[in-house]
């Protein structure tokens, strides 16, 4: 069934969790609207409140933390290996009380992700590194602003980095930063708590170290990768669904190639709308750190591919692990074959339901998309994945007329065929 309507687009995941670890550089109050309200920003939460901060959620999208009596500097075991985002508390704690500790962090099974990047940032900056069953412990009476040249442009590295900085003595340049959006949200928040970060969104970032940071209010950047996934959706059904505009600048990437493939994208001041015109071509994929291809839409887009006239080649670049939903598209009808990190996909192949699992969450939106492509009903298992990543997918895109519903660890797509 085409989806068509207007989908409400939350805010940035991978914006959210920073400034969240972000407000341990403060006493005073922060008040947060935008943050998305999923498993991933729960699991924050849950962090901070271990820590000693008080967080109080006003609404549903609106959050409310104060770091005053923060009295550990010590994460959680079980909540350090639910999500990698969780590391992001340790820059912070260095920076403001001296010390941090902290397991090896967990999340999706995507590949190697280590945090060497913000160990050797720490220690260049006055901190002892030590690892002692399993943990990370950081020390330093105070960290001094020094030329940070990072191995390769970690979003994580270059987030915890940029938090350190900000309270460090003297001036810190990180070189090779991360020019992703979510980084430049993250700076622009530190700012208008009396952060002085300069460059932010190019490889090069300046901090002038400050005394001391001040509360305030921010507004979460939209979540490019939400958008993304709902614009896959609307092309793989053959529909048309519109976004709010804020959302386009961050997707360039994804356009250029919806439109290289027949898919119709317009955007004005107001709307980012996504358009099947019926008829899908072939083409290659590679990923690349943004403003490449984003790795977390490659999966969606593979099942778009599988819709499309000819052969088409999604290539990984960025983790070794991240292919492993190909079997279960191929569960589904698929035609694809994996060679080293790259997917070869012919199409058009008509995809039938089937009983599929979710192996992380951007694996898990590609098999919500694969259900609503296909014949017939499909069942998605571990959907606790895709919650961590998507505030409450099946009824946003209930709301566009697709046929899904959940129960308990399960969420079930209806595809054209499937009996209403």
């Amino acid at each position: 069934m085409p989806l068509q309507g207007e989908a409400e687009i939350g805010g940035a995941k991978n914006a959210a969790l920073p400034i969240m670890a972000a407000t341990l550089l403060t006493s005073d109050e922060c008040y947060l609207e935008k943050v998305p309200y999923i498993q991933d920003i729960l699991t924050m939460a849950e962090v901070l409140r271990a820590l000693g901060a008080e967080l109080e959620w006003v609404d549903r999208s609106t959050v409310v933390i104060r770091a005053r009596n923060v009295n550990t500097a010590e994460v959680p075991a079980d909540l350090a290996t639910r999500m990698r985002s969780s590391f992001l508390v340790v820059g912070p704690l260095l920076a403001r009380f001296g010390q941090a500790e902290a397991p090896h962090p967990g999340g999706c099974a995507i590949g190697t992700r280590p945090v060497s990047v913000d160990l050797k940032g720490f220690q260049a900056m006055g901190a002892q590194i030590e690892r002692q069953n399993g943990n990370y412990r950081a020390r330093a009476p105070h960290l001094w602003g020094e030329r940070l040249s990072l191995d390769y442009p970690s979003h994580t590295g270059t987030e915890n980095l940029l938090m350190a900085a900000c309270l460090a003595r003297g001036t810190t340049v990180i070189e090779n930063a991360s020019v992703e959006p979510e980084v430049v949200d993250l700076a622009q928040f530190l700012n208008s708590l009396g952060a002085r970060i300069y460059g932010a969104g190019t490889g090069i970032i300046q901090v002038e170290g400050v005394e001391r940071l001040h509360g305030g209010a921010f507004r979460i950047m939209p979540d490019r990768l939400e958008a993304g996934t709902f614009a896959i959706a609307a092309a793989v059904t053959g529909g048309c669904v519109a976004m709010d505009s804020a959302v386009a600048p961050y997707l360039g990437a994804l356009n250029s190639k919806l439109q290289e493939a027949g898919v119709d994208v317009r955007i004005d001041p107001e709307h980012y709308v996504v358009r099947s015109t019926g008829r899908l071509r072939s083409l290659d994929i590679q990923t690349f750190p943004y403003p490449g291809f984003p790795t977390d839409l490659q999966a969606p887009f593979a099942v778009l591919m599988t819709q499309a006239e000819g052969e088409s080649s999604i290539h990984e670049t960025m983790y070794d692990d991240r292919l492993r939903y190909v079997d279960e598209l191929i569960s589904m009808g698929a035609r694809i074959q994996v060679r080293g990190q790259t997917a070869i996909i012919h199409g058009p192949t008509a995809l039938r339901g089937a009983r599929v699992r979710a192996l992380d969450i951007r694996s898990g939106a590609a098999m919500t998309l694969a259900g609503l492509a296909a014949e017939g009903t499909t069942t998605i298992t571990d959907v606790h994945y895709i919650d961590r990543g998507y505030d409450r997918i099946d009824l946003k895109l209930a709301g566009l007329g697709a046929r899904i519903t959940r129960s308990e660890d399960m969420q079930e797509v209806a595809g054209e065929s499937a009996e209403p």
